[in-house]
């Protein structure tokens, strides 16, 4: 075997071993074939990445920095990912299983999300408020303190520039704990990080398991705000671990997300950009408009159009420029995912086409799965209702509009979703009635750096990006300065 690369922890702007000596493998969904190890963070690691942030917040010069100091410093940081987007893209590409393509646009919308908190530090502000009193009421908008920052293994980097961007243009210290799964882009932007001239102990990378170093993170009394992104069941241990020090949190969670099309619809349109919302990164993303719930006038011309751009789709070797979907980002994804198949034609459901493992020639070799789509589902089966984060769509007919709006808001979920209709009051009344923190209409894309992300019930608490993410690593002072007479 080949000799790998090995990868230590970022901390108080050293590299260093993980205290125990300990490594893990890092594999590739490609070819199911280790291609790196890293560090094995235990609780010594995360004492002193904490510590670290701790005295870089209380003792250092980031928090007490001008805001246009600390801008420069992400201006520099995203010009410099722009520079590797390459690099960066290949790494992610090989790491994750997604299409190179896709990941080149991910590190440059990471580069673009340092751009958006660069600019955004010396523009976020408080107010002046007027009081029933004699003097001055303002506020002002100050850093939390130590961040800890949990990306999850489907978007690793830029999830982990949508929290780091924001929490550092704050004046706030950082620990990143990426996915064990895949940590090599996060160790990458520590790199870039320190060649930025962000001072030691600002920015610091931990890599391993979220049982061991993550829950020991979460639980540290030095660390002020919990930043986390993934499933849903960790999300409310990582809640109720927070608690007993009331530490801030941000969670984005789950989802399950409708994707409905009415009859007065761009049926085509609709069947040919619905197949990316859902299948796109192996349907291995929160977004995923999973259920779609198509009005029964145009249901069988729906599903025929969207089968039909499914065998399309290009599936193969995610280096390779025209790939469009990779395998997922392990077997034992995958055969997560395959069970769910299994489970829905159990359940009563016609599985009208894919849901195979892909089998020929150079694709045997990795976790690929062709995409699976369901018809004859309803929403109370478990396909329709539970994050399956695989390549599986449920096309779910319908005849009254209230009773479709009923089954979309009937799940545990709300993070996002799109409306297909030409009749713009259906629309404005649909958006109105779903509970989603997120919606598109006439198109599947529905995130950007500048607008707020987050959900609903239990896809999360809080958001990201936009205005209202920088808000989130910041604390509200208030102060009044009393003038003449006061009672």
């Amino acid at each position: 075997m080949e000799k790998m690369d090995k990868h230590e922890l970022l901390i108080d702007g050293e590299w260093s071993a993980a205290e125990s000596g300990e490594t893990f493998t890092i594999n590739n969904p490609t070819l199911t074939t280790p291609m790196a190890e890293a560090a094995l963070a235990g609780d010594a690691d995360v004492d002193r990445a904490v510590r670290a942030a701790r005295r870089a917040f209380d003792e250092g010069p980031w928090p007490r920095m001008l805001a246009a100091e600390r801008a420069r410093c992400l201006f520099r940081l995203d010009a410099l990912i722009e520079e590797h987007n390459e690099a960066i893209a290949r790494i992610e590409t090989l790491n994750v299983g997604k299409p190179i393509r896709d990941s080149r646009a991910e590190v440059g919308a990471g580069a673009s999300c340092f751009e958006y908190y660069a600019g955004a530090a010396t523009k976020f502000f408080g107010e002046t408020i007027p009081v029933a009193g004699h003097g001055l009421d303002f506020t002002l908008r100050e850093p939390i303190g130590v961040v800890v920052a949990i990306v999850p293994w489907n978007f690793p980097f830029p999830m982990a520039c949508w929290k780091c961007a924001p929490a550092l243009a704050a004046g706030n210290t950082v620990v990143l704990k990426p996915a064990s799964l895949t940590p090599l882009s996060a160790l990458y932007l520590g790199r870039l990080a320190l060649e930025a001239g962000i001072p030691p102990g600002v920015f610091n990378v931990l890599t391993g398991p979220g049982s061991k170093a993550g829950t020991a993170l979460v639980k540290h009394g030095g660390v002020d705000k919990i930043s986390f992104t993934g499933e849903t069941a960790t999300g409310s241990q990582i809640m109720a671990l927070a608690a007993a020090d009331i530490k801030r949190i941000s969670l984005e969670l789950g989802g399950k997300s409708p994707n409905i099309v009415f009859a007065d619809a761009d049926v085509e349109r609709a069947a040919r950009a619905s197949v990316l919302a859902v299948f796109g990164n192996a349907g291995q993303d929160c977004c995923a408009r999973s259920r779609a719930f198509v009005e029964q006038s145009v249901y069988e011309e729906f599903v025929a159009a969207f089968i039909d751009e499914t065998k399309k789709t290009v599936i193969g070797d995610p280096l390779d420029d025209a790939t469009q979907i990779g395998p997922l980002v392990s077997m034992a994804q995958r055969a997560s995912v395959c069970k769910y198949i299994e489970l829905g034609q159990e359940e009563g459901a016609t599985l009208a086409y894919g849901g195979d493992v892909m089998t020929n020639g150079e694709l045997a070799a990795g976790s690929f799965l062709r995409p699976a789509v369901f018809t004859g589902a309803t929403n109370r089966m478990r396909i329709s209702r539970e994050e399956i984060f695989g390549p599986v769509l449920n096309v779910i007919p319908f005849t009254d509009e209230n009773q479709m709006i009923a089954e979309v808001n009937d799940s545990d979920y709300g993070l996002s979703g799109s409306i297909w209709t030409r009749d713009l009051d259906r629309a404005l009344r649909t958006i109105r009635r779903v509970r989603s923190g997120v919606l598109s209409v006439n198109s599947n894309s529905s995130v950007f750096v500048e607008a707020p992300f987050g959900g609903y019930k239990k896809s999360g608490i809080g958001r990201e990006l936009g205005m209202a993410g920088l808000a989130n690593y910041t604390e509200t002072k208030n102060v009044f300065i009393a003038t003449g007479e006061t009672s």
